[in-house]
């Protein structure tokens, strides 16, 4: 895990300056504190910073083979067989990075095809004087462009780019409208003017300053429903989820892995066990509201059961009121989930002890386990809805006009995920892949946690997972009102401490019970400032507040309170001044 960035400069511009390339790695320190390194050749710049990992003595990047030069964020789980695939080669180091190098050198810009992790990678061929940008298939790690008329610049992290004054901070507010909607954005055009994402799977070929060829590796697989039973279902699921597991604990430094009170992280934890002698470091979170779903004593039983050493945390109110303003500064790429509130101080908390966490993020997605999946299967005249038809402010009537294009991107994603064969519940899962997973689920994870240099791993979202799991009928996803059917059925076998079977009472995190107790204070806080101000009537948005107890309203005035937050840290570029009363009104 790392961060990465480069320049490739116009043919009439100047070439890169290295106050500019010392920006962005100054920016993107935090994900790489054990290191940095840079190359340079004519008007093409790579940037590295570096979290050591694997090699730690001689991973230091760029590595260097021939004529190309590579600088990569993430990892690459086989690296070891690729080693083993690529007779010939004189590797130079044992970094897992260097064998996508050599692929690179032999296959061209295919050379994603056969890697297997997370990842963004850049490769400088200094005789073509091209750069190709690659980016995994499931988009586990970030990567990002801007053109601009100097040329194409990139990086792991917007804020990269408009602290290298590379791109102003400028506002899209369709992007705007569609993160205080359904709390994240979609598609390749993120909220700053003028920053693409490179896209899940993408591999661009660049030179000259621009993007010359785009090519895309898919997530899933494609097709209908496989013929399977259920025992052979689960024979093969064991083996997918055993080999995944193994291959995600590849590390040179300590691991361990969050652990919830629901049965993907349960899994996970299940195969973890399996497979280390030593027990497992396993974290999770809680909060000092008590009505709130509390996870710990679920997931303590289950670390007992399986010989786990268990670390918990409390997440308070005043923790945070006190870090908030930070945690929404991490996320740059917006993404109002509230779950980054715990994952960020559960990342914290494992960097007293470990550089690397397995998690359980995309076992919903594989295995169908959303409620919103099930509610998709049935046609509308048996009740069915379409996912997300409905936003977050909708009719709360805060703000002054409605925002009306604010389900657009949603849209092509559920046409872009219906291709032949699929049913209902496999093209509601390809919509939450395409855009929900990257740009919510595992943005979440990566800043959150690379907020305290730590490297999140995920072991559902991998190519054999996907294989067993996506093309399975319907029948083994959801049975009896149930979703992730088959996952049940395997922990049910492998661990029966976590009650697969009993009904999942969901992730909630408290926001709307501590808006609510300070919501005559925020309330003319967030209405206040610029962000919201443009947007919003700042007496309905102070009533919003004091209405917040309420599960809508409560959401309502979450996405409002984070987005004034994040106007403020990534559009204004102010930092924080405290805690989040004041950091408000400092204005």
């Amino acid at each position: 895990m790392c961060g990465i960035a480069g320049i490739l400069a116009a043919p009439d511009a100047a070439p890169p300056e290295a106050a500019v390339l010392d920006a962005l790695a100054h920016a993107l320190a935090h994900r790489g504190p054990d290191g940095s390194g840079h190359a340079l050749v004519g008007r093409i710049a790579l940037v590295h910073t570096r979290l050591a990992i694997i090699d730690l003595a001689g991973g230091d990047q760029p590595l260097f083979a021939g004529s190309a030069a590579l600088v990569g964020n993430g990892e690459i789980y086989n690296y070891l067989e690729l080693r083993r695939e690529l007779p010939g080669i004189r590797f130079t180091t044992n970094s897992d990075n260097e064998p996508p190098l050599h692929l690179w050198r032999r296959e061209g810009a295919g050379f994603a095809h056969r890697l297997r992790g997370m990842y963004g990678i850049a490769i400088h061929d200094r005789a073509a004087r091209t750069v190709t940008l690659a980016r995994d298939p499931f988009g586990i790690k970030p990567l990002y462009t801007a053109q601009t008329e100097a040329g194409l610049a990139f990086a792991s992290e917007p804020r990269a780019l408009l602290e290298a004054g590379i791109v102003p901070r400028v506002l899209r507010p369709a992007a705007r409208d569609e993160l205080l909607q359904i709390q994240f954005t979609t598609g390749a055009d993120t909220i700053f003017q003028g920053i693409r994402r490179v896209l899940p799977g993408e591999t661009l070929v660049c030179a000259e300053g621009r993007v010359l060829e785009r090519r895309r590796l898919a997530a899933l697989p494609e097709g209908g429903p496989e013929e399977i039973d259920e025992e052979a279902a689960l024979t093969r699921l064991d083996r997918a989820l055993e080999e995944s597991v193994d291959l995600h604990q590849r590390s040179d430094v300590p691991y361990g892995m969050f652990l919830s009170g629901g049965i993907d992280s349960a899994a996970v934890l299940t195969m973890m066990a399996r497979l280390n002698s030593q027990p497992v470091l396993a974290y999770t979170a809680g909060f000092d509201v008590p009505e709130a779903a509390d996870e710990r004593e679920a997931a303590a039983l289950v670390a007992k059961s399986l010989g786990a050493r268990h670390r918990t945390i409390e997440v308070t109110e005043a923790d945070t009121w006190r870090h908030l303003p930070e945690i929404v500064a991490c996320m740059d790429d917006p993404a109002a989930d509230y779950a980054i509130i715990p994952t960020w101080f559960l990342a914290r908390r494992a960097r007293q002890e470990v550089k690397v966490v397995l998690s359980g993020e995309g076992g919903d997605e594989m295995f169908a386990g959303y409620g919103r999946y099930r509610s998709a299967m049935r046609p509308w005249w048996r009740g069915g809805r379409v996912m997300r038809g409905r936003g977050t402010l909708d009719r709360l009537e805060v703000l002054r006009a409605p925002p009306m294009a604010w389900r657009d991107g949603i849209a092509a994603a559920e046409a872009g995920a219906a291709t032949p064969g699929r049913t209902r519940l496999a093209v509601a899962q390809a919509t939450d892949v395409a855009d929900w997973l990257p740009h919510d689920l595992l943005l979440k994870l990566d800043r959150c946690l690379m907020a305290h240099a730590v490297e999140g791993r995920t072991p559902f979202l991998d190519p054999g997972v996907a294989a067993a799991a996506f093309r399975l009928p319907d029948a083994l996803k959801v049975r009896h009102g149930m979703g992730k059917w088959l996952l049940r059925q395997w922990l049910a076998r492998n661990c029966a401490a976590a009650h697969p079977f009993a009904r999942k009472q969901g992730f909630n995190v408290p926001v709307g019970a501590w808006i609510a107790g300070q919501g005559a204070r925020l309330g003319p806080l967030v209405a206040a400032q610029p962000g919201v101000a443009e947007i919003a009537d700042p007496a309905r948005v102070a009533a919003l507040f004091r209405a917040a107890g309420g599960r809508r309203e409560g959401a309502g005035a979450w996405h409002l309170l984070f987005y004034a937050l994040w106007h403020r840290a990534h559009i204004l570029g102010l930092p924080p001044v405290g805690d989040v009363f004041e950091t408000l009104a400092a204005g």
